[in-house]
């Protein structure tokens, strides 16, 4: 009788940092990466108490938790160094950590409600990306995989997330731009851009409360019937991103969105 041959985890022995890692997207694809062999995946954020709970619910021998507000390139710089002096490398970097402003129309636009906003989706994720790719060109294994949370907003815009919009667009430019300069590392960077998710930014960002009422109006914006976007089906396309099944790709900002840009 022949042996069944065991199946390959997709990240086995990487080493991955997630911004934003302590609810939602990043929740779930920190899960995911651990259950995907990832030697150890960091969770970066700013809710403490929630970051150690999720880090402490996939397990220490997999999981660690690290306080880093990316609006401070100096607390993104440590993180990263922590990382790789603890855990010996970086492999890959899910700059997720983002944030979302209700009601920000043209007409009243927030300035002072923009510049936080672009501090984290913009700076932070270009302070993520930064010093990510620092670490794997100095690092003594070639390459890496960097990814950003962009949105379907980048593409076909909002008429009351005028500053989120704005936001995406240039992450969408991050990335063509940064890949274009790292590919002789060996280094991808790609992007993801999901449609909405009835995560917690995107509830406080519509003024919603209810989960089950804020899934069945996202539902409505897809093609596919029945179905709902979640933040595991998100995580799997980040995990796409992260493995060596996309080894060819990079530069590329993968929709998971239901075919909501086809409608």
């Amino acid at each position: 009788m022949t042996e069944a041959i065991p199946m390959s985890k997709k990240l086995e022995g990487k080493v991955a940092i997630i911004t934003g890692g302590a609810s939602g997207i990043g929740e779930a694809t920190a899960r995911l990466f651990a259950n995907e062999g990832a030697r150890m995946v960091v969770i970066a954020d700013i809710q403490d108490e929630l970051g150690q709970s999720v880090s402490s619910s996939i397990g220490a021998d997999c999981c660690s938790y690290m306080h880093c507000d990316v609006t401070d390139e100096n607390q993104v710089k440590s993180m990263v160094e922590s990382t790789v002096q603890i855990y010996g490398t970086l492999d890959i970097m899910f700059s997720n950590a983002g944030i979302i402003n209700a009601n920000q129309t043209i007409l009243n636009l927030d300035f002072a409600k923009m510049d936080r906003l672009f501090a984290i989706n913009v700076r932070g994720m270009a302070a993520c990306v930064k010093y990510a790719a620092r670490a794997m060109v100095e690092g003594s294994v070639k390459g890496g995989s960097i990814i950003c949370t962009a949105s379907v907003g980048a593409k076909k815009g909002s008429p009351v997330l005028q500053d989120y919009v704005m936001s995406k667009h240039a992450v969408l430019g991050l990335i063509k731009s940064a890949s274009c300069e790292l590919g002789k590392y060996g280094i991808r960077v790609n992007s993801v851009s999901p449609s909405a998710v009835a995560t917690p930014l995107l509830l406080e960002g519509f003024g919603l409360t209810n989960i089950k009422t804020a899934e069945d109006q996202f539902a409505s914006t897809t093609n596919l019937t029945e179905m709902v976007l979640k933040a595991n089906h998100v995580a799997d396309g980040v995990l796409y991103l992260a493995s060596d099944q996309s080894s060819f790709v990079s530069g590329h900002d993968l929709v998971v969105d239901g075919g909501y840009l086809c409608k």
